[in-house]
């Protein structure tokens, strides 16, 4: 077995190529042992950091030729230590996309790895924690990772359209429940919390001319969908309003349960009038 196999044996070595100079490390035959040495020695350390056993000879080769290599107590202790250090700035910086010098960094290092939106059988935004809304009170709407299963949360723009489904059902036009529950949305992607949405569209009355609505009707479908906003009642069905309530994973059958909100959404229909030229002969419009 070579003496490099030793602490007094690499240390005597490595004196030797220093009082030789540069060029010797090109040319003596030990060095070349030495290497292929080290590759087999830290081969394993390699493996475990999903490097090549190649990377680690650069390591050792660069940690080889200093001082403190030299002038350690135990100069394979030195080495080891460096090598894995280095493997494992390589392991981050593959991890990171970046450089192996900028992975050494505790700035850096912190981050998690880059993650591709592909990697993955299931959706990056099902299970990533970084990419979910949770909100605390009700006052804000929580849009959460659509997943599978009876008790699975729905989607904003699926809330959007079962609401829009709910009030047409109950006798609102098609056109004026779409417009008027998407400009609502809108409103509120805007403020960001019910109770604000709600006093800024009940002085709205831009919106309530341009989806041909009386006050009574618009009220009552401001109140219904953002709910109401009596403090004593923000913690209940009426207070949470529809979209909540389907955001949170109410059923629409759970909604047409309820006898009140059924009988107000139905009072509250704008009815179409029909003017002279849409009646038909013979009939009183």
């Amino acid at each position: 077995m070579p003496r490099f196999t030793t602490a007094e044996g690499l240390r005597s070595l490595l004196n030797r190529l220093d009082v030789a100079g540069p060029g010797v490390w090109r040319r003596d035959a030990d060095v070349e042992a030495l290497i292929a040495y080290t590759i087999r020695k830290y081969r394993p350390l390699a493996m475990k950091h999903h490097c090549a056993p190649e990377d680690s000879a650069v390591a050792a080769f660069e940690a080889l030729r200093t001082c403190a290599v030299r002038n350690a107590h135990d100069p394979w202790a030195v080495v080891t230590r460096a090598v894995q250090v280095t493997l494992i700035a390589e392991e981050r910086a593959d991890g990171l996309l970046c450089s192996p010098a900028q992975a050494r960094r505790t700035q850096v290092s912190r981050h998690h790895d880059a993650r591709r939106f592909s990697e993955y059988e299931t959706d990056l935004l099902e299970f990533h924690p970084a990419l979910r809304a949770h909100a605390d009170e009700p006052d804000g709407v929580s849009i959460q990772p659509h997943g599978q299963g009876e008790n699975a949360s729905t989607r904003a723009f699926e809330a959007i359209d079962m609401a829009i489904v709910l009030f047409v059902a109950l006798g609102w036009p098609l056109n004026t429940a779409t417009c008027a529950l998407d400009y609502i949305a809108a409103r509120l992607i805007e403020c960001g919390s019910r109770p604000t949405t709600h006093a800024m569209l009940r002085r709205d009355r831009s919106a309530q001319a341009l989806l041909d609505l009386d006050r009574r009707a618009w009220s009552t479908l401001l109140r219904l969908t953002l709910g109401n906003p009596n403090p004593d009642l923000r913690h209940t069905a009426s207070g949470h309003g529809v979209l909540l309530r389907l955001l949170i994973g109410d059923p629409v059958i759970e909604l047409l349960a309820d006898d009140q909100l059924v009988l107000e959404i139905s009072r509250s229909a704008p009815r179409l009038v029909r003017t002279e030229d849409e009646v038909e002969p013979g009939k009183v419009a």
